[in-house]
C-alpha cells in the first residue's frame, strides 16, 4: 500500500508551536499518548498491520528546504535554531505501539520524549481515517466533480454570511487529496472578491505552503493537561499562559482555555494575561453561554471585548457558525475553525470520531509518572484516568 503521509509538514501548525514550547520549557519531559475512538469502530482484520506499515514508512519523511523557507517566512515567531532541530528530526516508529484485539477494536499508545512524540498525533489520526475510508470502499464511490461543487457551495455560504473561517480538518479528513481539493476550492472562491466574510487559511502547514495561505494554530489542551501535574488544578492555566507568552513574546495569542472547564480558567485570568493574549478559543460548551462569560470577564477586567478575538471550533458546521456569528453581533471579533464538516463531509461517507490525547507525563526521566486528564465543558470530551477525573470534578464543585 502506498505511503499516505509523504510531507513532513502535512501536520497542523499547533504541533510545531507546541513542540517549540516544550523544547523551551520541558525539554526532558516524557509522556504517553492514548488513542480514543468515540464511535467504538470495529476495524477490519489486519488493520493494525496496515497501520504499522504506514508508521514504519514515516522514518523516511523529512522536512525539505522548501518547507523550512515557508515556515521561516510565515512563522516568524519561531527562532532560526528551531528549523535546524526540525532538519534533524526523524520519526521513530518504536515510540508507537499498535494492537488490535480479536473483536477488531484498535488500541494505540505513543510513548517517549515529549518533544519527539508530539509529532505523531496528526499523522496517526489522518492515516487511520484515510485507511478506513479506503478499506470501506468509500473511494470507489467518490465523485470528484460532485464534491468540488459541494465545497464551492459551502464556501459561498461561508463568505456570503460574513464568516471569518479557516480549515482545521487534517486529523479526520476523508483523504489528503480531498482536503487539498477543499482548500484549493475555498481559495479560488474567496479570490473572486466582494465577500463580507473571509477564508483565513488552514491549520495544515503543507497545504498552506502549496496554496500560499496563512497556517493557523497556536496551542493544544495537552500543555494545560501536563501543567496540572506541575502547578496544580487552580494555577495551571495561569502558568501556561505566562510560560507560553514568555516563549512567544506575545505572539500566538489565542488561548485554548477549557481543559478543566471554564470556571477554573476565569477564576484566575489576570488582566495582564487577558491583555497579553489576542483572544480565546471556545472548543466546548454552549457557544452562546461561553460568549457571555468571555464578554463579562473582559468587562470585569476593564477590557473592551470588541478588541478581542474569539475563535469557535467545537465540531461546527456552517449553519451553526452562522447562528453564533449573528449572536455575537460584533460584541467580540468572532472567527471559526471548522474541521470534519469541510474535510470529511463526503456523500455516502460516515466520518470517524477519533482523537489522540496525552494521558501520562513526567518532567524528567527520573520523576514519577502522573496521569494527565482533560475535562472540558462537554462531558463527552472528558478523557483520562476515571478516578482522577472524579477527583478533579469534586475539587471544581
Amino acid at each position: 500500500m502506498k505511503q499516505i503521509i509523504t510531507h513532513f509538514t502535512d501536520n497542523d501548525l499547533y504541533t510545531f508551536t507546541c513542540q517549540y514550547y516544550i523544547l523551551e520549557t520541558y525539554p526532558r519531559a516524557e509522556v504517553e499518548y492514548t488513542f480514543y475512538d468515540r464511535n467504538h469502530e470495529v476495524f477490519p482484520k489486519g488493520f493494525a498491520e496496515l497501520l504499522q506499515e504506514q508508521v514504519n514508512g514515516m522514518r523516511d519523511v523529512v522536512i525539505t528546504d522548501e518547507e523550512v523557507e515557508f515556515m521561516k517566512k510565515k512563522c516568524i515567531f519561531l527562532p532560526i535554531w528551531y528549523f535546524t532541530f526540525l532538519r534533524g528530526y526523524r520519526f521513530n516508529p518504536k515510540e508507537v505501539t499498535i494492537n488490535q484485539d480479536e473483536e477488531g477494536y484498535l488500541s494505540i499508545s505513543v510513548k517517549g520524549k515529549w518533544f519527539s512524540t508530539i509529532m505523531w498525533e496528526m499523522p496517526l489520526l489522518s492515516t487511520i481515517s484515510e485507511l478506513i475510508h479506503e478499506l470501506r470502499g468509500d473511494f470507489k464511490e467518490y465523485d470528484l466533480a460532485l464534491e468540488t461543487k459541494r465545497a464551492e457551495e459551502k464556501t459561498v455560504e461561508i463568505l456570503s454570511n460574513g464568516l471569518v473561517l479557516g480549515d482545521m480538518g487534517t486529523r479526520r479528513r476523508f483523504s489528503f487529496d480531498h482536503q487539498e481539493m477543499v482548500i484549493r476550492t475555498m481559495k479560488e472562491v474567496s479570490q473572486r472578491g466582494g465577500w463580507s466574510g473571509k477564508f483565513t487559511g488552514t491549520s495544515n502547514v503543507w497545504l498552506a505552503m502549496k496554496y500560499d495561505l496563512v497556517p493557523l494554530g497556536t496551542m493544544s489542551h495537552q500543555l494545560i493537561s501536563f501543567e496540572e501535574n506541575v502547578s496544580g488544578l487552580f494555577e495551571c492555566n495561569f502558568n501556561v499562559m505566562k510560560k507560553f507568552s514568555d516563549v512567544y513574546d506575545g505572539d500566538n495569542g489565542i488561548y485554548l482555555y477549557d481543559c478543566f472547564g471554564d470556571k477554573v480558567f476565569f477564576s484566575n485570568l489576570s488582566k495582564r494575561m487577558a491583555m497579553m493574549y489576542k483572544g480565546l478559543r471556545v472548543d466546548s460548551g454552549n457557544e452562546e453561554e461561553q460568549t457571555e462569560k468571555i464578554i463579562a470577564k473582559y468587562k470585569a477586567l476593564g477590557i473592551d471585548p470588541t478588541t478581542k478575538q474569539v475563535v469557535f471550533s467545537n465540531g461546527l458546521n456552517i449553519e451553526r457558525a452562522v447562528e453564533i456569528h449573528k449572536y455575537c453581533a460584533g460584541r467580540v471579533q468572532d472567527s471559526y475553525g471548522v474541521g470534519t464538516f469541510l474535510t470529511c463531509d463526503v456523500t455516502g461517507c460516515e466520518p470517524m470520531n477519533i482523537v489522540i490525547k496525552l494521558t501520562r507525563g513526567r518532567i524528567t526521566e527520573s520523576r514519577q509518572w502522573h496521569d494527565c486528564v482533560k475535562l472540558s465543558c462537554n462531558t463527552t470530551k472528558t478523557l483520562g484516568n476515571e478516578d482522577k477525573c472524579r477527583y478533579i470534578i469534586s475539587q471544581l464543585g
